[in-house]
Formats: structure tokens, C-alpha cells, sequence
């Protein structure tokens, strides 16, 4: 018989709650080779506010020549639903895009920075030095306009080109970011080669840096199965808030070596089991993913969605 939930046992020094950042809509999908329908997106981002998700992260205003799959950006942002409390933030890659994205309506928007040469180059077609020119008058504009501005740093725990990444490296990109304006700023391990330790130094680099660490996000991808270890340090250091994306979607386009991010579900039933709320209905979560896998033709990579999928059923 499968357990449904875990049992709850809490641990000391960790938070009472943790804000989930959901990414599946954007970071989970655009690397999918087949161009999910606009209605679809809408749907699973609908689904993932009703399974109780307070940030979804919806697209990203990049040109269509970039990410193909994202192409719809201003007709999925008009169909997002108005619940109160639910922020629906976008990638934004320069003033144009943001641009784009407060005409349609968005209230947050991420810039997407690079803590290597290599990515940033691949990425942007700039320098990290370049990119940081870049996002300044973003940061600047979307500040002015009243949006919410949160700040990714990734390839923080190695570069599949450059290799091992200094830790200083990435606390300067994070301080600098965070000078420019950004309210929040999300270590991103975008090959997923972090590891616990790593993780700890990185976050304690960054408070003594001057970043107040309910300001420090963390998105990890689970290449070499760390994730959620991962996830255990950073909240031990402080951390609230952590990227995650249902029944474990996606990748990045830029970067082969990375596969998929840590799944919800799986994050969701650490929590659970740690006594951590974070307000995220699991089974109607894995309804969801369940759903999406079936629209996308294939399993969901999620070890919870895969163990839980016979006794929570699949949504229609």
C-alpha cells in the first residue's frame, strides 16, 4: 500500500514555512521540443494556483527566435486568472522585453544573470560586465513602474565549460545585482553539480556580503540526485523561498548538461514531512502533473507523482 503523506516529524532550526516559486510554465516548459498549445500553458498554470501555488512564474518576453515556446507570451499573461495574493512573474532579457511584459499587464519580472563568462556569452552574447550594464536600467524601469524585480545568478555551483566556479565569483554577480535594485536574488545550480556543503558557503558568502537572507532564493536541478539535499542546507542557513517546477519539468536550452529541475512534488513531500507549511495541496499537485505529462506524451520524471499516481488518480 502507498502512503499518501509522509508523517510528520519536524527538525530543529528549520523555518515554520517556505514559499514554493513554481517555474514549471516557464523554465519547465520551454525547452520542450513540441510547442505547447497557449490554452494548455493557461490550463496548467490555473491548475497549478488552484492546487494552492502563490507564484507561478509564467513565461519569459524573450524573442521568439530564442525560446520558440514562449512566443506567446502576451496572449498567455492576457488569459492568466486574477487571484488575489497569486504573483505570475516573467523572465525579461532587456528593456525591450520588459517593455513588453508591463504593457501586458505583469507586476514582477527576473532577469536572468550569468556568474560565468562562458553562459553569459552563450546565453546574452555578453559578458557577465556587459549583462550587468544590461540589466541595470531593467532593474531601474521596472522598479520605477512599481514591479517586483527578482535576480537569477546562474551556473553558481559549476559551469560545464569553465568547470569548478569561485565562490566569490558568484557573490559579486549576486551583490551587484542587488545594488542594481533586485529585491530577491536566486542562486541558480543550473547543471545541478552542487552539493550541501557547497550550498552553505554559498548562502553564508552572500549574507556576509550584506544580501538578508530571506532575500536569497535557491533553484536547483537535480542532474546528480542533490536537489533536495541541497534544499535541507539552504533552509538550514535561512532560506525561505525555492524554486521548484511540477512533476519536475525542465532544462535549459543554453546548457545540455542540464536536465530537470527539482519537482514540487518531491519538495512538497520533504516539507510536509519536515512540518514546514508552504500551503501546496500535494495531491492536487500531482493530479496536475499527472495531467501535464499526459498533454506533453510522456511520465512525469517526479519520484512522487510516479509513486503517488495510482492512489491520487489523474485529474481530468
Amino acid at each position: 500500500m502507498t502512503l499518501t503523506k509522509p508523517q510528520r516529524v519536524p527538525a530543529p532550526g528549520l523555518p515554520a514555512r517556505v514559499h514554493v516559486y513554481e517555474v514549471g510554465a516557464r523554465d519547465g516548459l520551454q525547452n520542450e521540443r513540441q510547442v505547447v498549445p497557449t490554452e494548455v500553458k493557461a490550463e496548467f498554470v490555473e491548475r497549478l494556483v488552484a492546487a494552492g501555488l502563490r507564484t507561478v512564474e509564467a513565461t519569459s518576453f524573450v524573442p521568439a527566435s530564442w525560446v520558440p515556446q514562449l512566443s506567446d507570451a502576451e496572449d498567455l499573461v492576457g488569459r492568466l486568472p486574477t487571484v488575489e495574493g497569486v504573483r505570475f512573474p516573467v523572465l525579461v532579457p532587456n528593456v525591450k522585453g520588459l517593455q513588453r511584459a508591463l504593457d501586458s499587464g505583469v507586476t514582477d519580472v527576473a532577469v536572468f544573470a550569468s556568474a560565468t563568462e562562458t553562459f553569459s556569452q552563450r546565453n546574452l552574447n555578453r559578458s557577465v560586465a556587459e549583462s550587468l550594464e544590461m540589466f541595470a536600467p531593467v532593474i531601474e524601469t521596472a522598479r520605477s513602474a512599481g514591479a517586483g524585480v527578482r535576480a537569477y545568478v546562474s551556473m553558481v555551483c559549476g559551469d560545464p565549460w569553465e568547470g569548478a566556479v569561485p565562490i566569490e565569483q558568484v557573490t559579486a554577480v549576486a551583490t551587484r545585482l542587488r545594488q542594481l535594485g533586485a529585491q530577491q536574488v536566486c542562486l541558480g545550480d543550473t547543471i545541478g553539480a552542487g552539493t550541501p556543503g557547497h550550498v552553505r558557503a554559498l548562502v553564508r558568502s552572500l549574507v556576509a556580503a550584506g544580501l538578508p537572507v530571506e532575500d536569497v532564493a535557491v533553484h536547483f536541478h537535480d542532474t546528480y540526485g542533490q536537489a533536495l539535499a541541497n534544499v535541507l542546507a539552504a533552509l538550514e542557513e535561512g532560506v525561505t523561498t525555492v524554486d521548484s517546477s511540477a512533476g519536475g519539468l525542465g532544462g535549459c536550452p543554453y546548457a545540455e548538461s542540464a536536465t530537470g529541475n527539482l519537482a514540487t512534488e518531491d519538495l512538497v513531500w520533504q516539507l510536509d514531512g519536515l512540518g514546514i507549511e508552504t500551503g501546496v495541496d500535494l495531491h492536487a499537485l500531482v493530479r496536475t502533473s499527472l495531467w501535464m505529462a499526459g498533454e506533453l506524451g510522456r511520465p512525469s520524471p517526479s519520484r512522487t507523482v510516479q509513486a503517488l499516481a495510482t492512489s491520487v488518480g489523474a485529474a481530468a
